[in-house]
Formats: structure tokens, sequence, C-alpha cells
């Protein structure tokens, strides 16, 4: 059987770590072939040379999302380098401040929305127009059990709005293009360890025994697992799925 994501060209952002360096790994064990974007140019430039001194296929380009331009180089830069672009996986975001909603800034509420949201719709916009112009194409975007349920826990309004707006985005999105060859889905995980929770854990914001004690499981899930999900959804073999956002939290959401 041939790999996953045999030959396909891939485009991930937020690359740098986290998610997004497990998935570069993942998707090119998979048999990708990928142009990694983040802003964090250092990070994300060793993740693409890791994956060519492996055997595998990558290509930096520091990209801010939130700026329409640099998200359209992107996407012809994908294109340059691969002819086409098979699939997107919208990784990139952040979880700004955390504070109670009546202590948080509209700085901070404009600044995670425009990151997670506003940034994603950018990459779809120019993504989906690509596609259009092949047969078609799969994308998989990243939001998190907080698009799907709340928690009292940690005060993140703006977050709590942004991950849900991008279930909402994806599935609109699936609808509209699903009749023309386009794929669109998301992953919501759970507690993951990445730089992102050891911070807020450092920081006091959740313990690692409150975040495993909302997961069945019992356990933090690590960032290879999500990215074989978005694998998976990205490939062929889930060429039915559209329009979903599909919880990868160990149990987190069926309680």
């Amino acid at each position: 059987m041939k790999p996953m994501l045999d030959g396909k060209a891939v485009l991930i952002t937020g690359a740098a770590g986290g998610i997004g360096a497990a998935a570069a790994r993942v998707f090119s064990a998979h048999g990708a072939r990928l142009v990694l974007a983040d802003v964090n140019a250092e990070d994300g430039s060793r993740v693409a040379e890791e994956i060519v001194k492996g055997g595998g296929e990558a290509t930096f380009v520091r990209t801010d999302i939130t700026a329409e331009k640099e998200v359209a180089a992107l996407v012809r830069a994908a294109v340059r380098a691969f002819g086409r672009l098979d699939c997107a996986f919208n990784n990139a975001g952040t979880d700004g401040v955390t504070a109670p909603l009546h202590e948080s800034t509209r700085e901070n509420w404009e600044h995670v929305l425009g990151v997670n949201l506003t940034g994603t719709w950018l990459c779809l916009k120019h993504e989906i127009a690509q596609m259009l112009r092949q047969e078609g194409g799969a994308i998989v975007n990243t939001s998190s059990v907080a698009g799907l349920v709340g928690l009292g826990v940690t005060p993140q309004s703006a977050y709590f709005a942004a991950k849900h707006g991008l279930v909402g985005l994806t599935r609109q999105a699936a609808l509209e293009y699903a009749h023309r060859g386009v794929r669109v889905n998301a992953v919501c995980p759970g507690a993951v360890r990445t730089p992102l929770l050891e911070t807020a854990m450092r920081a006091g914001i959740i313990s690692e025994e409150e975040a495993v004690a909302y997961t069945p499981v019992k356990r933090l899930a690590s960032p290879e697992e999500i990215a074989e999900a978005a694998a998976w959804l990205c490939s062929d073999r889930s060429s039915f799925l559209t329009g979903q956002a599909v919880p990868v939290d160990g149990g987190w959401t069926s309680q």
C-alpha cells in the first residue's frame, strides 16, 4: 500500500513547534512534500531542515497569516515548489492573555481572533482559490475542544470564541465547496503536551493534574497523535468526510 500522503503537496502553518512541527514530521513520513510556514523563521527553518536531512521534501516560508499579501505569497510559493496544492493544515494559532472576560482588553480580543479566526479565513480563501484551479483538495483547520465546549477553569473568552468560530467557518466552507471537490474539516485537540500547554502550566493557569482530570484516558496527548489525525483527514482515505469537527481529545467531549 502506498503511503497515505504519497507525493501530495501540503502546506502546514504554525509549523515551528508543537502540533505543527509534529505534523511536518508525520506528514513527511506519510510521503508528503511540504511547504512550512510560521512567524518564527528560526525554528520553522530548523524543522524544514530536519525534514530534508531525513530524506523528505520541505521548504520554509516565513509568513504572518494575518497579512493577506503574505498568505497569498505563501500559496504561490507552494505552487511554485510543487506545481499544485493538494492539502493544507491550517494549524497556526495563539491563546493570548488569560484573564476573566470583564478584565480582558480589546487589544487581546482582536489579536486572538485576528490570528485564530481571521488568519485561518485568509488561508482558506487563498488555498481554496488554488484548489479550484485544480481538481480539488483537502483542508484541515486546527480548532480545539475549546471550539466545542466551555471550560470555567481557563478564563480565555477570546480563545474560546475564536475556536468556536473556526468550527462554524469549517462547516460553512465545507458546504460551499463540497460539490467542487474541496473538503474542509477541523481537528479539535484536547490536552496536548505542547509548548503552549507547558507555558500555561508553568504560569499556573492550569495544572497537569487538572488537564488530565478532564481527559477520560487520564493522560495528555502527544502532538504526533493530533498530527496523525490531521494527516488522515488530508488523505484520500477520508474522502467521504467533510464539514466535520473531529475531537481528538481522549474522550473529553464525550462526558
